[in-house]
C-alpha cells in the first residue's frame, strides 16, 4: 500500500558492524560473525556489542551534559545515531521535522538496577521512574536536537523500527509534517534479558564457528544471538537528488496468538504484510527480500515458507544480515532497512553464508520484513532512486 513515494534521504546506525554505513558495508564483506563470548552477570553468552572506540564516544556523550548522566544506554545510543543522520541530512533545529524511536525493551539495564535496588532497600531513587519511562527515548532525542516537530515514542517488539517508519510515512502523507526521523534503539546485553531469551529456549549455546545460524534452514537447533545497536533514517517527501531510496510500499498484519512468541508454520502475517507492500509491483519485479529471520528453527522457516507461497516459482534472493550482527530487537527492522539500502547504492547483494545465491542482474527493488513476538508483522517495500538507476543503466 503506498499513496505517493516517500524518500529515504540519510541513515546512521551504531551496531558491532561499526558508527557508519561506509564501516557497516566494509564489515558484511568480512569474512566472519560480529560475535564474542562474554559473561554477563554470572554466566557466558554469545552477544553482539558496539567495539570499545563507540563505547568511549557513548561514555563521553554521557558526561557532555550533566542531564545525560542517568540515562539508559538505549537512549544514548539513539542520540549518538540520530545527531548523524540529521546532520548527513542536512538538517538543524531550524528543520521542521517529526521524531519516532521505539525499543522493544527500553531502559533494560536501568530497570534492572532499580528494581534491583528496591527488593534490597524498598526505596526507589528518584530519577527511576523519569529514566525508565519508554516514552524517554524519542523525547531526549528531541531534546538533543532542539527539535520542534511531534515526538512520539513506543514499543511493538521486534518490529518497532518498522512501525516507527510506518508511523513517520503515515504523518508525512496525511501532510501534518514534511519531514520524520524513525528509527529503533536497543541495549539489552543485560543479565535479566538474556536470561528471558534462555529461559525461551531459543538462544545460541553452541560452539560452532556460526553462533548464529540465521536463514539455515536445516540447522537443528535454536541460535538467536542478541546485539546492541540502534539505527535510523531520514524520512522527506520531497524528491531529493541525493536520496538513498524510495518508499514505494508498505504493508503490516497480525495474526491471532496462538502462543506469545511464535508465528504459525505458513507464517500468515508475512503473506498479508509482502502482498500489501507490494501493491501493483508485480512479483518478477522483486530483486531480493532482507528477512527479519532471527536465527530459530520456527522463526526462519515459517518467514520462508511464507515467501515460498507468495512468490511460488518467482523467488527473489534472499538474505539476512543476523548471522552477522545478531538480533537487535527494536533497532533490527532499521539495520535491514540500512542493509538493503547499501546494496541498492553498491548494486552487489550480500548472501547469508548458509543461503548461496548468485545476484544476476541490478537491485532495484529490495523488499524489508520484521516481525514482533506473537506475528506483528511489517514489510517495506524500496526501490532504487533516480539517480542510482541511471547510473546502472
Amino acid at each position: 500500500m503506498q499513496k505517493e513515494t516517500i524518500y529515504i534521504t540519510a541513515m546512521s546506525s551504531i551496531s558491532s558492524l561499526g558508527d557508519d554505513c561506509d564501516k557497516a558495508w566494509q564489515a558484511y564483506h568480512a569474512n566472519n560473525h560480529c560475535f564474542v563470548k562474554e559473561e554477563v552477570g554470572s554466566k557466558l553468552h554469545w552477544v553482539s556489542k558496539l567495539d570499545q572506540k563507540i563505547h568511549h564516544n557513548i561514555a563521553q556523550l554521557r558526561q557532555s551534559n550533566s542531564k545525560y548522566k542517568n540515562l539508559d544506554n538505549s537512549v544514548l545510543y539513539a542520540i549518538y545515531a540520530a545527531r548523524k543522520a540529521v546532520l548527513d541530512a542536512g538538517w538543524s533545529s531550524a528543520t521542521n521535522f517529526g521524531i519516532n524511536i521505539g525499543s522493544s525493551r527500553g531502559a533494560t539495564s536501568l530497570f534492572e538496577k532499580h528494581h534491583s535496588r528496591f527488593l534490597n532497600e524498598e526505596s526507589a531513587a528518584t530519577s527511576a521512574s523519569p529514566t525508565t519511562t519508554l516514552g524517554n527515548i524519542s523525547s531526549w532525542v528531541a531534546h538533543d536536537l532542539q527539535s520542534q516537530g511531534p515526538v512520539i515514542s513506543h514499543s511493538i517488539t521486534c518490529s518497532t523500527a518498522l512501525h516507527a517508519l510506518l508511523n513517520g510515512i503515515a504523518w508525512i502523507q496525511s501532510g501534518m509534517s514534511n519531514k520524520f526521523l524513525v528509527g529503533g534503539s536497543e541495549a539489552p546485553l543485560t543479565p535479566f534479558t538474556l536470561a528471558q531469551m534462555r529461559a525461551l529456549k531459543i538462544y545460541a549455546t553452541s560452539k560452532d564457528a556460526w553462533p548464529c545460524r540465521s536463514l539455515d534452514l536445516e540447522k537443528n537447533e535454536n541460535t538467536m544471538v542478541l546485539g546492541e545497536a540502534a539505527a535510523m533514517a531520514c524520512l522527506e517527501k520531497e524528491d531529493n537528488n541525493n536520496a538513498l531510496a524510495e518508499i514505494v510500499g508498505f504493508g503490516y498484519a497480525t495474526e491471532p496468538l496462538k502462543h506469545g512468541a511464535s508465528l504459525s508454520t505458513d507464517a500468515m502475517c508475512f503473506q498479508k504484510s509482502m502482498q500489501m507492500a507490494l501493491n501493483d509491483v508485480s512479483l518478477d519485479k522483486v530483486d531480493g527480500i532482507v528477512m527479519h529471520a532471527p536465527g530459530t528453527i520456527k522463526g526462519d522457516m515459517s518467514e520462508y515458507t511464507a515467501i515460498k507461497i507468495l512468490f511460488e516459482d518467482k523467488m527473489p534472493l534472499l538474505t539476512t544480515n543476523k548471522w552477522k550482527v545478531g538480533h537487535t530487537f527494536g533497532a533490527s527492522g532499521m539495520l535491514s532497512i540500512e542493509m538493503a539500502v547499501l546494496m541498492i547504492k553498491h548494486q552487489k547483494f550480500i548472501a547469508s553464508p548458509f543461503y548461496q545465491q548468485s545476484q544476476q542482474g541490478h537491485l532495484k527493488y529490495i523488499l524489508v520484513n520484521a516481525v514482533g513476538f506473537g506475528g506483528n508483522a511489517v514489510s517495506i517495500l524500496l526501490k532504487a532512486p533516480k539517480n542510482q538507476i541511471a547510473n546502472t543503466n
